[in-house]
């Protein structure tokens, strides 16, 4: 993706752009807010943050939701809440990328981004070094991501 859709400030992790654009240090730790612009097809491992709400909103594309065993899918000017706590994923449906704003309180979860780009780990190769950095911060992986063979299609 290009460097001009976030900015010269942007990082990126597996093909997905980050840009932090309010921290946990600006906020005195209350919440952080990151923009992310993520291909079609991406999306994480099903996951768990132990001590942070997370909050999606839609700026581009489709996402489906997985969150505790439901699925949905939002688009532009939707939300999804996160509550802490709760085993969760997404994948992008459409096909163009999703940009979305990723909230998280309390704050600091955004230098989880920051260290996954700077580190470039892989999955599933650095997955050992990557569930250390994730317990640091209070994240846990529990699942595949989302993929082509297991979307409910209406066939």
């Amino acid at each position: 993706m290009k460097d001009t859709l976030l900015g010269p400030d942007a990082m990126e992790w597996l093909g997905v752009r980050y840009r932090t654009i309010l921290s946990a240090k600006d906020t005195g730790g209350a919440i952080s807010v990151t923009d992310s612009v993520s291909p079609s097809g991406s999306g994480p491992t099903r996951h768990i943050h132990h001590d942070a709400n997370e909050i999606f909103v839609m700026l581009t594309g489709d996402s489906e939701f997985w969150l505790e065993g439901d699925r949905f899918t939002r688009g532009p000017g939707q939300t999804v809440f996160v509550p802490r706590g709760k085993e969760h994923t997404f994948r992008i449906v459409s096909d163009v990328p999703a940009r979305h704003l990723v909230i998280l309180t309390p704050g600091g979860f955004e230098n989880f981004f920051s260290e996954m780009a700077n580190g470039k780990f892989r999955i599933p190769e650095d997955m050992p070094k990557i569930e250390a950095i994730a317990a640091r911060y209070k994240l846990t992986f529990t699942g595949p991501p989302l993929g082509l063979d297991d979307l409910e299609t209406d066939q």
